[in-house]
């Protein structure tokens, strides 16, 4: 017992007294940055980035109610089926468009084949001087003048529904005008056909038909035919304002503009078109 115990003590000492190999901490002279992998991004190609984004869509999920369509005359069917109690009913057609950032409002006139209702009364302002103001009032417009009437038209003295231009004096009401009238849709413009000399030509053209015009976020509503309308007269009346607004937002192209450019891309793409009335509920229309 006590030669065991001794062993045990001098192995311990020996433990305590033999030194012990000292850490060495070894560092990399390899500098850290280049030990990094950098992992090039690939740049992909235009017909590689329409591919992913056509996978991207067809993977994204569809609307609620994506499938519930109807053709035009199975929904005016139905229509007339929930509204039998209401004769005098109104079919509204609802057109939706996918407003992209810095789209104009679709905004246009056309003249149905048969009115729902009375058209109501125009009022046209013209911006003109000398021999065109007096042109502009022989064809029929209610306010005409030069710059003075800027002011009464921030004021709110003078009321129109439609305003029209002459080149000479476009860009002097313009610094004045435009944040007033333009959020309103009725700042003349070349490109809707409001800056002209022509104002008897203009208004000509402005008679005998109705404005249509789409709100902030691209949505376009017009009633479009009364209940007891024959279906032939109702469906006339959509498929042309359907084309009246396909024209408008680019989505169609008469002759002379096909032949003038080919890659000119639609200004805001139709993405549903409902038809409605007063009780009955919106119906996607499919072959339209």
């Amino acid at each position: 017992m006590s030669f065991s115990l001794g062993l045990l003590c001098r192995q311990c000492c020996h433990s305590v007294l033999s030194p012990r190999p000292a850490l060495v901490r070894e560092f990399s002279s390899t500098p850290i940055l280049a030990l990094r992998r950098t992992k090039k991004i690939p740049v992909l190609s235009k017909k590689a980035l329409a591919a992913k984004a056509r996978k991207r869509a067809a993977k994204a999920r569809k609307h609620i109610y994506e499938n519930e369509k109807m053709t035009l005359d199975s929904a005016i069917d139905v229509i007339r089926a929930v509204e039998v109690a209401k004769a005098n009913a109104t079919y509204e057609l609802v057109i939706k468009t996918a407003m992209s950032r810095g789209s104009i409002i679709p905004k246009g006139r056309i003249a149905l084949h048969r009115e729902t209702k009375a058209r109501p009364e125009d009022r046209i302002l013209v911006f003109a001087e000398g021999r065109q103001a007096d042109e502009a009032r022989s064809a029929g417009a209610h306010i005409v003048g030069g710059i003075e009437l800027a002011d009464g038209i921030i004021s709110g003295k003078h009321h129109a529904t439609t305003i029209l231009c002459s080149t000479a004096l476009i860009r002097a009401i313009t610094p004045k005008l435009g944040r007033v009238l333009g959020p309103r849709g009725l700042m003349p413009s070349e490109r809707r056909g409001t800056v002209t000399d022509d104002f008897a030509g203009y208004l000509r053209r402005l008679s005998g038909t109705t404005e249509w015009k789409g709100d902030k976020n691209g949505v376009i509503r017009m009633p479009i035919g009364k209940l007891h309308f024959p279906i032939e007269d109702v469906v006339k009346n959509i498929k042309q304002f359907v084309a009246s607004v396909k024209r408008v937002t680019g989505n169609q192209k008469d002759a002379e503009e096909k032949g003038k450019s080919k890659s000119v891309k639609p200004v805001n793409a139709i993405t549903r078109v409902m038809l409605s009335s007063t009780q009955a509920p919106s119906i996607q229309i499919s072959d339209i």
